[in-house]
């Protein structure tokens, strides 16, 4: 796939500028969340109440949403968050966890959808059911493929005018438009909570860079995580060694290394 910057060139470009990302994340994944973008080369900040997170998001690079572990007064926050990014021209970034899982979040989800995210990123089966079709999903687990849910994405992507990525086994963004896949990663990753929350966050760092580019900003964060939890695993014997190998691998990856090592597919 051929872009104005490589995707080396973007990681280069995100850690010269160590952009500040407004992460208002779930309990589980604060911390990791946080060491990720720290190693990527991203300053993190994990702001959530409702008094102050209007103007901390007009001031941050990029704003990143997730609903984990939701509850009202977050919810008031998240809102206030993401109309002022909006306000302010900033990328922001909807990770919809278990959307489909109660009133509540459903509910939640549709208000901040309104909201109009810049991109999406969720696992296969969140992608289906936000959709509007019937998913297999469990709690915050995917039983659905990210070929099931490609077409899904597209009209999400169309309909709200959005970069939509769907994560697993092999990645897929689209605008509506334009789709690629990323291959890579490792079998691990999904073993380690809150790696998939920490990439949402990942998201808004390369868009916080590229904001007028949020379908290669997001292409090339899913290829970065992706060639990191390759070279996390070369080396791993569990989960619980991957979890800072793949630490350690963000932090030593380097612009050329992904530029070799990014599989990135036009689809």
């Amino acid at each position: 796939m051929t872009t104005a910057i490589s995707t080396g060139g973007m990681l280069a470009s995100m850690r010269q500028t160590a952009p500040l990302v407004h992460c208002i994340t779930n309990f589980v994944a604060m911390n990791i969340a946080a060491n990720v973008l720290l190693a990527a080369g991203a300053s993190p900040a994990m702001v959530h109440a409702d008094e102050e997170a209007g103007e901390f998001a007009s001031i941050a690079g990029a704003l990143t949403i997730n609903i984990g572990t939701l509850s009202t007064d977050w919810l008031a926050g998240m809102q206030s968050a993401a109309v002022a990014a909006a306000k302010a021209g900033k990328p922001w970034v909807l990770d919809p966890v278990a959307h489909y899982a109660t009133a509540f979040r459903r509910a939640a989800t549709a208000e901040l959808l309104a909201l109009r995210p810049t991109i999406v990123r969720a696992n296969a089966s969140e992608i289906i059911a936000l959709g509007g079709r019937q998913s297999r999903g469990q709690g915050v687990d995917s039983r659905d493929t990210v070929e099931q849910a490609e077409d899904s994405a597209i009209e999400l992507a169309r309909r709200h005018d959005m970069v939509v990525a769907v994560t697993g086994v092999v990645d897929f963004v689209t605008d509506g438009n334009r789709s690629a896949r990323i291959a890579g990663g490792s079998a691990l990753m999904p073993q380690v909570t809150a790696l998939g929350c920490s990439l949402t966050c990942l998201v808004g760092a390369f868009a916080a860079t590229n904001p007028q580019a949020p379908f290669e900003a997001t292409t090339a964060a899913l290829a970065t995580f992706a060639v990191a939890g390759e070279q996390a695993a070369l080396h791993a014997a569990g989960p619980g060694s991957f979890a800072w190998r793949f630490v350690d691998a963000l932090a030593a990856l380097d612009p050329s290394t992904l530029d070799l090592k990014a599989r990135v597919t036009a689809a």
